[in-house]
């Protein structure tokens, strides 16, 4: 027996299925598939929430000499990733989607670069900003590490009667 599920489709449709369901998972909270299909989806979440839990808080301080408006040279403290910490958000990178943040109503265009502008991957902030210290302190309050996402049976589907689920982070 292999370890996943194949799921009825070639590789590549395979492959992009999944990664398409976990990046809807992430971004949204809350998707709605068949049973078989959640729980590969599940396994990889939780992977993935994990890597980041691991990682988020590891960063490093350093100091570089910058100019600033009157041309003078200043140090100026700024925070980067340590190597792990960046490795850990390329491997997530490398899996999910880059899903854009959604322009809001009633918001001009101009409103929404400007919001927009720093943030080139809003998915992995969203897990490393959100995401990961939420988990991690539900993990030293419980010590319970794992289990981010729940699998809410929702009955038969109507047409083909495949077993149809919520997936849901907690």
């Amino acid at each position: 027996m292999s370890g996943y599920r194949k799921l009825n489709r070639p590789a590549d449709q395979r492959k992009a299925l999944l990664r398409n369901q976990v990046t809807a998972l992430l971004w949204n909270g809350k998707i709605e598939t068949t049973q078989a299909r959640a729980k590969e989806v599940r396994a990889i979440a939780e992977k993935l929430i994990t890597l980041a839990v691991r990682e988020y808080d590891n960063t490093l301080t350093v100091t570089k000499d910058v100019l600033n408006d009157k041309g003078q040279t200043v140090p100026t403290e700024f925070k980067i990733d340590a190597p792990s910490k960046l490795h850990a958000r390329r491997q997530i990178m490398a899996y999910v989607y880059d899903v854009q943040e959604a322009k809001q109503p009633k918001e001009s265009k101009s409103d929404y670069k400007e919001r927009t502008a720093d943030i080139k991957h809003p998915l992995v902030e969203k897990m490393f900003g959100e995401m990961a210290p939420k988990y991690a302190k539900r993990k030293e309050e419980s010590g319970q590490g794992g289990g981010y996402v729940r699998m809410l049976k929702k009955g038969p589907r109507r047409g083909d009667a495949a077993e149809m689920v919520i997936l849901e982070l907690l």
